[in-house]
């Protein structure tokens, strides 16, 4: 028998295995059904995200509005290279993340398994490095509001509340994700996950893609416009 042969009769196999651990709702009359409620369920979760997060970047427009200069000094505390391996982390991230998710529907396990952890990875190493951003920040006084102890103009105390607000609700987004990418991660050593079955590696994937984009957004707003 040839290889192919072999890698074809492999793959059903796999297949086999893959679908004792799926089953179909009693509330839903076919597993495509299911399959699209839930990801329509992930969208409508992602668009209640967007607007969340909107809420934020409109505060953050209207305080630039009315604290400008303060606003264009204090940007310059930021760290730009801090931020923009960060935004290189986070777009590795959103390759591998994706790079997963085809895996997974292609019922390569291990090749999940790996994009999985490379994602969780890159996921730490953004948290680090805003670790370290945050450190260098609270020693030099660069705090929100009236803990602002920095010098010069006090209402850049104002940016640096938007600041933290901002990027902490988007770095505890990140620390979810890596929470759920583990969760994901360890169904797939199991074998949980095939071409007949991936939808919580694409909901996940989804999730963690939005978290990539907010903060390219947040990049440029805070670190380069100010």
């Amino acid at each position: 028998m040839s290889q192919a042969s072999h890698a074809e009769a492999a793959a059903p196999a796999e297949g086999e295995v893959l679908s004792k651990n799926f089953h179909v709702a009693h509330h839903f009359d076919s597993a495509v059904t299911q399959f699209d409620s839930g990801r329509m369920g992930i969208w409508i979760f992602l668009v209640t995200e967007i607007l969340f997060f909107g809420g934020m970047f409109c505060a953050f427009a209207v305080f630039r509005a009315w604290y400008f200069d303060a606003f264009r000094e204090a940007h310059h505390h930021l760290d730009k290279v801090m931020g923009g391996i960060n935004t290189i982390v986070l777009i590795c991230s959103s390759l591998t993340m994706a790079l997963g998710v085809r895996s997974a529907q292609q019922s390569r396990r291990k090749a999940t398994v790996t994009c999985l952890a490379l994602t969780i990875a890159f996921a730490c190493i953004f948290l680090i490095i805003k670790y370290f951003e945050y450190s260098h920040k609270f020693h030099d006084g660069l705090l929100p509001g009236k803990a602002f102890t920095a010098g010069g103009n006090p209402d850049q105390g104002i940016f640096f509340a938007v600041y933290f607000m901002m990027t902490g609700v988007h770095g505890t987004h990140v620390l979810v994700g890596i929470f759920l990418i583990t969760w994901i991660l360890l169904r797939a050593r199991k074998g949980e996950f095939s071409a007949r079955y991936y939808a919580p590696v694409e909901g996940v994937g989804l999730y963690w893609h939005l978290v990539d984009m907010i903060w390219i957004y947040l990049f440029p707003l805070l670190y380069l416009v100010g």
